[in-house]
């Protein structure tokens, strides 16, 4: 007995249905595999470095350690800077109480005189509390603390990661042996993640060094701080340069002015525009191959399923899942022209070329074969 087929619909409802407890087992166990994603992928990034070495004569063992120790090198200063300039900015804040009372006392002023009610007045101005405004900073701020937490089951990722890099050619060509599909869905994944986030790292590290080095000449308390966090904030697509500059912009207000806002403010625009949207993006090219619209949506989605770690992993994570549901099926290949980048899409094929091919008459073809015997 032949079961009959089952409607597209429910499959699609089903599929979705599938995606939705996939992402929230995801989202519950996201201690343990924001963590594991965060080192897989700096293995990915850094994964040529013990392959140079080891091309130079080095022992498999020593380019593994020289790899494994440059990365704790890395995140150990990061973590460092951050977690004591959280503690500088949490007793430089208070300071500032008064000022902000005068922030809102003049814009409550302000809204009165363009005819705002004294009601409505009374509410904007309760709801500007500087408590909330500290809060904010202060949770910009520590979630990038929280990207370097758990460091000791992150750094024990890393050397079980890096060690099993060692072998990843072979486990590569095992692979590629029964699955090459899936292998070169692999391989292509790590080659566009690798060129992603270096470029990304490369363009973070100019970004901040620029940030820093401005908001020094501006006499904004702890640059460095604001640099670490331009640096981290670049690799948010979309919104990351509005992380990154909310905190020191409203920094700038409550030491200044607004006039020292906004320059602030323009420094951001000036750097974040010519590094990050003119020059970034034809370095990097369509190495993503993900469209505008399909990198903000995995930016939402990763972020709601691993917090903070979401939101700086949501490009790879997505070239992840790419490269193991759509890459490895020809079928699956219309994702492609939805979500990918514009230069990835096919163009259409031409009216002629569309139209089946047919064979020409069988008389025609044989004057021909008369004619090729005749000579």
């Amino acid at each position: 007995m032949t079961l009959p087929p089952i409607p597209r619909a429910v499959q699609i409802l089903v599929g979705l249905a599938s995606v939705a407890v996939v992402l929230q087992g995801i989202s519950y166990a996201s201690w343990l595999l924001g963590p594991l994603a965060l080192a897989m992928m700096i293995v990915v990034a850094v994964s040529p470095i013990p392959q140079w070495l080891r091309d130079r004569g080095l022992p498999s063992w020593l380019a593994t350690t020289v790899l494994v120790l440059l990365v704790y090198a890395v995140i150990a200063v990061l973590v460092l800077v951050v977690v004591v300039s959280i503690a500088q900015l949490a007793t430089l804040l208070p300071a500032y109480a008064e000022r902000a009372d005068a922030l809102v006392a003049e814009l409550a002023s302000a809204l009165a005189r363009f005819g705002v009610g004294a009601d409505e007045v009374r509410a904007a101005v309760h709801g500007l509390d500087f408590g909330r405004v500290v809060g904010y900073l202060l949770d910009i701020v520590g979630a990038v603390g929280t990207i370097g937490g758990g460091l000791v089951f992150l750094l024990s990722l890393l050397l079980f990661l890096s060690i099993d890099a060692a072998t990843v050619r072979l486990r590569q060509r095992s692979v590629a042996a029964d699955r090459p599909e899936l292998a070169a869905a692999l391989s292509g994944f790590a080659h566009d993640t690798r060129r992603y986030l270096w470029v990304t790292t490369v363009f973070g590290f100019l970004v901040a060094v620029l940030d820093a080095i401005g908001l020094l000449l501006l006499d904004i308390p702890l640059p460095l701080l604001w640099g670490v966090l331009s640096f981290v904030t670049n690799y948010v697509p979309n919104i990351g340069f509005i992380l990154g500059v909310a905190p020191p912009a409203l920094l700038a207000l409550l030491q200044g002015d607004w006039q020292l806002m906004i320059a602030v403010i323009v420094l951001y625009v000036v750097v974040n525009f010519v590094l990050q949207s003119v020059i970034q993006p034809r370095v990097i090219g369509d190495t993503v191959g993900l469209s505008s619209t399909a990198t903000f949506l995995s930016l939402i989605v990763w972020s709601a399923v691993l917090g903070p770690l979401g939101s700086v992993l949501a490009v790879p994570l997505t070239l992840l899942v790419k490269a193991v549901l759509v890459d490895v099926d020809p079928r699956a290949r219309w994702v492609d022209a939805l979500a990918g980048a514009p230069s990835r899409v096919p163009t259409a094929a031409p009216a002629d070329a569309a139209e089946p091919h047919t064979e020409p008459p069988a008389e025609s073809a044989e004057p021909a074969e008369e004619k090729g015997t005749t000579d």
